[in-house]
């Protein structure tokens, strides 16, 4: 059963908002799920013990876990009296990660396996980076970046809790790279975040189409720098919490038609419920090859809403 968020401050869809989203989605059951409480979920960290006896130590503390099904490290976290996850010991020694659950699938769709080298574009605070980590059992190495130096210092201490040692910070903005030609690419990039009206209420005040359009430019650019990067045969993912076209479909598609090399590979989560991607809004039709990735509401799931993309780089 849904709980309502508790707030006292008055919720107003602005119009533009609810007519741009009754053209894409039940806007009945978006506006339900995005005004109710988000579930508390963790992922283990395998790297500091097996998932069998990280959970039952939870377990053994009154806490309830339900497994998420597309993440066998992944858990929904709920107790009858308590809410206060990030106080328990396996947090604070890092045996978990407290992770949203639909945060977990990008790197899922990314694979990145032991030994390879891999980019984390825009990667504060560090829950994907080490979820990677923990994928690649603590080998091949890991370039951590974002662009802002006071997102550095929670990414650092995630990772150090983490025990990860495959992983290398990295400070500057995304254009910046040049042709390191790695094997597979993180870009989990800066959105509107409209996936995540249930963490935080104030992207209902702020939401406006400009900001959207000046995101989509941004993220165009990490985008297509990530592309140049990716070695032949690498993989990349672009990923958003944002459910907004303009910075998923649309930014996807800019890279297909910009590089011939570019080819969506199709992905599937086993236990994951999608929606159909958008592959024509306001009058722009998108690469038909749009299909075939995950646009995830808030609503399929009871998580936050997600678009994810797996891009690969063909000879």
């Amino acid at each position: 059963m849904l709980e309502p968020i508790p707030t006292t401050e008055k919720i107003e869809f602005k119009p533009q908002f609810i007519e741009r989203y009754e053209k894409l989605t039940n806007f009945v059951e978006f506006k339900k799920y995005s005004l109710s409480f988000l579930r508390r979920s963790i992922r283990i960290n395998t790297i500091m013990g097996s998932v069998k006896n990280i959970t039952a130590s939870i377990k053994a503390k009154g806490w309830l876990l339900e497994p998420i099904p597309w993440c066998k490290e992944g858990f929904w976290i709920s107790h009858p009296n308590r809410r206060d996850v990030g106080n328990l010991l396996e947090h604070h020694l890092g045996k978990i990660y407290v992770q949203e659950a639909a945060s977990m699938i990008p790197p899922l769709v990314l694979q990145p396996k032991p030994h390879d080298f891999v980019l984390d574009l825009c990667a504060a605070p560090g829950s994907k980076t080490t979820q990677m980590g923990s994928m690649m059992q603590n080998t091949g190495l890991i370039i951590a970046n974002d662009y802002k130096g006071q997102r550095l210092q929670s990414l650092g201490i995630n990772l150090q809790r983490s025990g990860l040692t495959n992983v290398m910070i990295s400070l500057m903005h995304g254009k910046r790279f040049y042709q390191f030609q790695f094997d597979k690419i993180l870009v989990d990039a800066p959105c509107s975040g409209t996936g995540t009206i249930r963490k935080s209420l104030k992207t209902i005040r702020i939401w406006n189409t400009g900001m959207i359009t000046k995101l989509a430019k941004q993220q165009k650019e990490l985008a297509h720098r990530a592309f140049e990067n990716l070695k032949v045969g690498g993989e990349m993912v672009y990923s958003t919490c944002s459910v907004e076209p303009e910075e998923n479909e649309g930014v996807v598609d800019y890279l297909l038609t910009t590089f011939p090399q570019a080819q969506i590979i199709k992905v599937t989560l086993p236990g994951l419920k999608t929606s159909p991607p958008i592959l024509e809004f306001n009058k722009t039709k998108y690469h038909p090859d749009i299909k075939h990735t995950l646009r995830i509401w808030p609503q399929d799931n009871d998580t936050e809403g997600f678009f994810v993309a797996k891009i690969k780089k063909v000879e």
